[in-house]
């Protein structure tokens, strides 16, 4: 079945590039392109590592590519003498192995080089990873760092501001306790001075009594003698006025009656009294004038009970032009400006 399998393959027209020599030269072009990019990918460029991060890449080790599976050669049988087409067909069975074996060797290439992609990206992304963790690192210590500046600052600052609050309030108290002497200081130096002011007040006043009780004694002593005198003199004044007013009385009673008994004379010639009036009435009258003797006013302050009695009596004073009157102001002043009359027919008439 082979051999017929063998013949038919020989007897296929094939194209060009299934030729065996077109295919061996394309398989060694693809291995050596292959083998170029494998060189170049398994040198990387070297990335400087980051400057807070010391790591080790390890890297694993190649796999050398296993070597391609030869099939084992059968053990050759006596055959009949080989045909040029036989000799066709394994070189060709020959060549497909060798194109397999060179698949094989490429597909484990591409995997190797994956591999070593895949690693670098790890590598890179582990790279990274440190990089940033280390940045976040730096970047939370600088913060920690930073919080521990700014609460160191602020305790030093409130440290300061206790401080100065102490400072300030000790100066204060300070302040205030030397206020409190000097006040203490000037109100004791006040009362002392005060108090001198009073003794030499008091030392003063007790010296001007002195003096003015010597002055007294003096003036009384003085006024006792002028006293005596002055007694004396006014004894013999009082005595004098007494005499004099004694005599000026009994001028001016004298005066007085005499002019009184002319105005009750006038009074009385002109007082007609009327038929109806009954013996025994009595009427007064207040009679006021002027130094010239001019009536100026009269009137009824004790009525007799009888209006025509006491019409006769006013009648009689209004009848009056001018009234008998003393020349002296005194007399007249005292016993005739204002002056009751008494109007009874026993008396006036």
């Amino acid at each position: 079945m082979t051999d017929n399998i063998r013949e038919s393959n020989s007897n296929e027209v094939r194209p060009p590039w299934r030729k065996p020599v077109v295919l061996s030269a394309l398989l060694h072009a693809a291995i050596f392109f292959f083998a170029l990019v494998g060189w170049s990918w398994s040198n990387p460029t070297h990335e400087p590592p980051p400057r807070s991060i010391s790591a080790r890449l390890i890297m694993p080790e190649k796999t050398q590519p296993e070597p391609a599976v030869k099939p084992k050669p059968e053990p050759e049988k006596a055959q009949p003498e080989k045909k040029p087409d036989e000799e066709k067909q394994k070189e060709l069975e020959r060549q497909e192995q060798e194109r397999k074996a060179a698949e094989a060797e490429q597909k484990r290439e591409e995997e190797r080089k994956k591999a070593l992609v895949r690693e670098k990206e790890k590598k890179a992304e582990a790279e990274a990873k440190a990089k940033e963790a280390a940045k976040i690192k730096a970047e939370a210590e600088a913060a920690a760092a930073a919080k521990r500046k700014a609460e160191k600052e602020k305790a030093a600052a409130e440290e300061k501001r206790k401080a100065e609050e102490r400072r300030k309030a000790e100066e204060q108290r300070k302040a205030e306790e030397k206020r409190k002497a000097e006040e203490k200081r000037q109100a004791e130096e006040k009362r002392k001075q005060e108090e001198a002011e009073r003794k030499r007040k008091e030392q003063e006043e007790a010296k001007r009594r002195e003096q003015e009780r010597k002055k007294r004694e003096e003036q009384l002593a003085a006024l006792a003698s002028q006293s005596k005198q002055d007694q004396a003199l006014a004894e013999q004044r009082r005595a004098e006025q007494a005499a004099a007013s004694k005599a000026r009385d009994a001028r001016m009673q004298s005066e007085s009656e005499k002019y009184e008994g002319l105005i009750r004379d006038k009074v009385g010639a002109n007082w007609f009294i009327p038929s109806s009036a009954q013996p025994g009435l009595v009427a007064t009258l207040e009679i006021t004038l002027l130094p010239t003797g001019e009536l100026v006013s009269v009137k009824v302050t004790k009525s007799s009970g009888n209006s025509a009695f006491d019409n006769s009596a006013l009648s009689a004073v209004r009848g009056i032009s001018r009234f008998p009157v003393p020349d002296d102001a005194d007399v007249f002043n005292r016993y005739f400006r204002t002056f009751s009359l008494q109007f009874d027919p026993k008396t006036l008439k």
